[in-house]
C-alpha cells in the first residue's frame, strides 16, 4: 500500500508539473515520519523514498540508528538545547525562526567545522497555534543571520500553510512565500541561496507545487492516518 501511495503521489506531481511547466525532477518529496515505525519507513525508502522528514529529535535519533542511506530532515519545532544532537549529521532543518536559534545551531556547526543547511520558517498563515518568523520581519532575519553566521548556509523558506478544507484556500499562503523568496533574492546577502521552497502537505501539495514548492512535506498520504505508536 505505501508503495502504491508513493507511485500515485509521483504520478499526481508529473501531472502537475506538467500543467504548470515545471519540471518534476525538480521537486523533492519529503517522507514525515511522526509515530510511523521503522518496518513502514523501510518500505517507503525501497518504494523510493530518500529524504525522511522528523518533527521530534527524539523519534530521529532512534530511527537513526535503524535507517540508513536517507537524508534526514528536520521539520518540526527545534528547540535550541536540541541542537546538539542531531547537527553532525541532519540534511537540512526547515525551521528556524529566530536569531537564537540559528546562533545555537552556528556554535554547533563551527564546533565540528560542518555546513548546515537550513530554511527560514516563516508564519504565513497568521495563526497564533503555529511557530515561524512573521513575514514582515523575515527579510531583517535572514540579514541577520547572513551577518552573523559563517557555518549556516540559508538554502530558502518554510511554511505550515493553514488545514482549510479547500486546499485552494491556502494558495494566498504559499504565493506570499514566493515572494518573500523573490524580495530576498534580490539582497544577495552572503550565505543565502533561495533555492528552496518547503511548502505543501498531504492535503495540499499540488497547489504547492503550481506555487512554486521545491520541497512538499508528506506523511498522510504516504503512511496513511497517525494511529500507530513508533516500535
Amino acid at each position: 500500500m505505501i508503495a502504491e501511495n508513493i507511485s500515485e503521489i509521483k504520478k499526481r506531481i508529473w501531472e502537475v508539473c506538467k500543467k504548470v511547466g515545471r519540471n518534476p525532477e525538480e521537486i523533492t518529496i519529503v517522507a514525515v515520519t511522526k509515530t510511523v515505525p521503522v518496518d513502514k519507513i523501510k518500505e517507503a525508502i525501497n518504494a523510493g523514498i530518500y529524504d525522511i522528514g522528523e518533527n521530534k529529535v527524539q523519534e530521529l535519533l532512534e530511527k537513526r540508528n535503524s535507517i540508513e542511506n536517507v537524508r534526514w530532515h528536520f521539520v518540526g519545532h527545534l528547540q535550541t538545547n536540541k541542537v546538539k544532537y542531531i547537527v553532525d549529521f541532519v540534511y537540512l532543518i526547515h525551521s528556524v525562526d529566530s536569531l537564537k536559534l540559528a546562533l545555537e545551531i552556528e556554535k554547533r556547526a563551527k564546533k565540528i567545522n560542518r555546513i548546515i543547511d537550513i530554511l527560514i520558517e516563516v508564519n504565513t498563515s497568521g495563526e497564533k497555534t503555529k511557530y515561524g518568523v512573521k513575514p514582515e520581519e523575515a527579510i531583517e532575519l535572514v540579514r541577520q543571520i547572513s551577518e552573523r553566521c559563517e557555518f549556516v548556509r540559508i538554502k530558502g523558506l518554510m511554511t505550515v500553510a493553514a488545514y482549510l478544507p479547500n486546499p485552494e484556500d491556502v494558495r494566498p499562503m504559499f504565493r506570499l512565500l514566493k515572494q518573500l523568496k523573490e524580495e530576498i533574492e534580490k539582497f544577495n546577502f552572503k550565505n543565502v541561496e533561495m533555492k528552496h521552497l518547503s511548502m505543501g502537505m498531504s492535503n495540499d501539495y499540488l497547489i504547492a507545487i503550481e506555487e512554486g514548492a521545491t520541497i512538499v512535506r508528506i506523511g498522510t498520504a504516504i503512511f496513511g492516518p497517525r494511529n500507530q505508536k513508533v516500535k
